[in-house]
């Protein structure tokens, strides 16, 4: 399968460059892949879509306030702290790369510094901090790693807290991504305990999303990228849930492409039972894929020639997927990360 069938064109003024003023009033798209059709709504009627009995499935991994501003030599360098490898010890995006060598020192706000130790061929930095020293950091001068098509410039200061707050889900958890898991941030309290009072059951993992989720897929045929694993934990109570409905035939539903894969991998892994406990997620879900534990999901509209559009046309299929895309132009929806989602069901 080639890597230009998953292309199409937007517009770039429906890439959303801030979040709608309330979380749950976004769009909702609806595809019912039985009917082949497509509808419009809210996601804040969302809950009704759900049924007694059914299992959502949720990521809770918090975002980290992963992206900071240094100085070398008195020139500004731009950072994303993608993943603590050992006790201060960093792996960091930079841009502009060229500028850092290892062995060079790192000036950031406040007095904090980090050491240059070692570059990779593809443009990454091993930073070295004195221990704890940059999660302070983050936190007093991180700002939310926001991808790149969300455009701040100038305002990105004065809009720093706006970012930390809503680029992150009302029931974050364990701290670890460099990436929200943004079908989860049309979430509000009032929704969670409406979708609870429908007799749902509500199944927490923790995926921390990593460069895996937004990597580009360079290759021309989509089986030659090799998606990169990212880390995940599933509780022994969410296995069971989610086991317990597979075997009662009772419906999935997962919130976001990130807990599919986790949930995917973890039945990979235990031969079509979910597996509980810790492991890399690295299973490349693409057409032709088949489903051993999702049977609906709630997804955000994604990137062209992504690994995610490519996981949510492994579920609806590409025809219906690439319709659904094409009404959501003609409709004005608002795209990626700050923008609306839609239903499989």
């Amino acid at each position: 399968m080639n890597t230009s069938d998953f292309d199409f064109s937007l517009p770039p003024e429906l890439i959303a460059q801030q979040p709608l003023p309330g979380r749950s009033e976004s769009r909702m798209m609806v595809v019912d892949r039985g009917r082949r059709s497509v509808r419009h709504d809210r996601f804040r009627n969302f809950p009704g879509f759900l049924s007694r009995g059914e299992v959502l499935v949720l990521n809770d991994t918090r975002v980290i306030p992963a992206r900071l501003w240094g100085t070398k030599d008195g020139r500004d360098i731009e950072f994303l702290l993608v993943k603590e490898t050992t006790a201060g010890t960093w792996r960091a995006l930079c841009r502009p790369a060229r500028r850092l060598r290892p062995g060079d020192t790192v000036d950031f706000a406040e007095g904090y510094r980090a050491v240059v130790t070692a570059a990779d061929e593809e443009g990454g930095r091993t930073l070295r901090f004195s221990p704890g020293s940059a999660a302070v950091l983050m936190a007093r001068a991180g700002y939310a790693p926001l991808p790149p098509y969300i455009k701040r410039g100038k305002k990105m200061a004065d809009r720093r807290e706006e970012d930390l707050s809503r680029y992150q889900t009302v029931f974050a958890g364990p701290a670890g991504s460099i990436a929200a898991p943004t079908a989860g941030l049309h979430f509000t309290p009032e929704v969670l305990a409406a979708v609870e009072a429908r007799g749902v059951e509500i199944a927490w993992l923790t995926l921390n999303v990593g460069l895996a989720t937004f990597r580009p897929v360079r290759a021309r045929r989509v089986e030659d990228h090799r998606l990169l694993e990212e880390d995940t934990v599933i509780s022994p109570e969410a296995a069971r849930a989610v086991n317990a409905a597979r075997s009662e035939g009772r419906p999935v539903t997962a919130v976001g492409t990130t807990s599919v894969r986790a949930l995917e991998s973890a039945a990979a892994a235990g031969d079509g039972r979910v597996l509980d406990g810790r492991r890399a997620a690295g299973l490349f879900i693409r057409p032709g894929y088949e489903f051993r534990v999702v049977d609906r999901l709630l997804t955000n509209f994604h990137l062209p020639k992504s690994t995610l559009l490519m996981l949510v046309a492994a579920l609806a299929g590409l025809d219906l997927v690439q319709s659904a895309y094409a009404e959501a132009v003609r409709e004005r929806y608002r795209f990626f990360s700050y923008g609306d989602c839609m239903l499989i069901i």
